[in-house]
């Protein structure tokens, strides 16, 4: 056996073991390429690699932030595994193991103390291990030593005869009444957007709005909340993630102004939108069942689709 780190030439290796060991969510090379070698935090050193011979059998990823996410945020405690296989004909001989501790390795030489798996933005695959999917992956973590940190789910909802229900179309009229508006932003409201997504919810949400619309994301797929003094309260959008425009999200509502169905609204207008471009689907991959926009979903119609286990492990020496 043979372990190195990435070398130019590799991905194709990489990507034909991928599609062999997670089988339920497989991968392109323009994906890969996106993904992860365009990534501004890909550092080859992460990427551990076990040969047979010339023959690829497996791979870890570990990652840590060399450009913030925003302002000069590095996270300098924390690393990433965004994704990890061995071929099946290989397993249970100790390549896993040895690959893990690599990746391990690398995390604490540049000070780490914290390794998750994988709530890395932006370029995470899943939010974390699908146990029901992997099962032995999911096993394998536990055995290294990875606690379950907290567990999201991914949702779907079909689109096929939807409509906005009239009661909240009569919430909308009497927000409108009160004084609140609804519609898509324009570029005097892009500022004031992304300085909203990023600091009442997620740096990762502003640089999705940023880096959409960069990309060409059309205005017209995002929708904005403002209240009666005319303050941003509230946004939602789809497509921002790898331009799929069945991909719903990021969504959120400012925290002082929940609870009057200003989430519900734009929801629901938000997908009237996807169903005007005759998308017969909506999904997303990341929400806590027990929170707010949970709840929300779920009254929705939306149908957990997966569960993911995000795990933690401690590293510091």
């Amino acid at each position: 056996m043979i372990y190195r780190h990435y070398k130019s030439g590799d991905e194709k290796h990489i990507v034909d073991l991928w599609n062999r060991c997670l089988t339920v969510d497989p991968i392109n090379t323009k994906r890969f390429r996106h993904l992860v070698l365009l990534d501004a935090n890909f550092d080859p050193e992460g990427l551990r690699l076990a040969f047979d011979n010339h023959v690829l059998v497996g791979c870890v990823y570990a990652v840590r932030r060399l450009l913030p996410m925003y302002g000069t945020e590095l996270e300098p405690d924390t690393a990433w595994i965004p994704w990890f296989f061995v071929d099946e004909d290989y397993r249970r001989q100790g390549i896993g193991s040895r690959l893990i501790e690599e990746a391990i390795g690398f995390a604490r030489k540049y000070g780490r103390e914290n390794l998750f798996f994988s709530s890395y933005a932006p370029n995470y695959i899943l939010p974390g291990v699908d146990e029901k999917a992997y099962p032995s992956g999911y096993k394998f973590l536990l055995k290294h030593g990875f606690e379950i940190d907290y567990t999201s789910v991914a949702m779907d909802y079909s689109l096929v005869g939807y409509e906005i229900p009239d009661d909240v179309r009569q919430l909308k009229n009497e927000r409108i009444l009160q004084g609140y508006v609804f519609r898509e932003p324009e570029d005097r409201d892009l500022v004031e957007l992304i300085s909203f997504a990023t600091h009442e919810f997620n740096s990762d949400w502003g640089r999705a709005i940023r880096e959409g619309i960069l990309q060409g994301l059309s205005l017209s797929q995002i929708l904005i909340a403002r209240d009666p003094q005319g303050k941003l309260v509230g946004f939602c959008m789809f497509g921002s993630y790898e331009g799929i425009r069945e991909r719903f999200g990021p969504f959120g509502v400012d925290p002082s102004q929940q609870g009057i169905g200003l989430g519900k609204i734009l929801l629901y207008d938000c997908m009237e939108k996807m169903r005007a471009l005759s998308l017969h689907g909506t999904w997303f991959h990341w929400t806590e069942e027990t929170s707010a926009a949970g709840y929300l979903y779920k009254r929705a119609g939306f149908q957990i689709t997966r569960q993911f286990h995000i795990m933690k492990k401690a590293i510091g020496n």
